[in-house]
């Protein structure tokens, strides 16, 4: 079970590294949108802060799940990201549905195999 959690937490720490690596250095070209994804993906540029607070989020959770530091906080710090990014490949291009089910999968697992670590975080005092 250690081999397979070390695994899940490599590939998602390379998943998140190469993503923010590839926005902040601009080594993937714009994705086409249209309709409703669209919108939302002219609101979220517009703001001219939200991605990149999550792609640097992204970046320092792949570099904690990389070097097995911290991972306890990270998975916590991208859940919300995880999850949007979930909910937005379901509603808005499902054809990346895989890769969100493994991060959110993935992510779980990993809260799971830590949850000896969140257990006061949900103790009542």
């Amino acid at each position: 079970m250690k081999t397979v959690t070390i695994i899940i937490r490599t590939l998602i720490g390379l998943l998140l590294i190469s993503v923010a690596i590839g926005y902040f250095l601009n080594l993937m070209p714009e994705p086409v949108t249209n309709g409703d994804f669209k919108a939302f993906d002219v609101g979220a540029v517009s703001s001219a802060y939200i991605m990149p607070a999550a792609k640097f989020i992204e970046l320092l959770c792949g570099l904690a799940f990389i070097f097995d530091l911290y991972v306890t906080l990270a998975s916590i710090l991208i859940l919300p990201i995880i999850m949007n990014i979930l909910f937005l490949d379901y509603y808005l291009t499902p054809q990346a549905m895989p890769i969100a089910i493994f991060l959110f999968l993935g992510n779980f697992f990993l809260i799971y195999k830590h949850w000896d670590n969140y257990k006061s975080l949900f103790s009542r005092k």
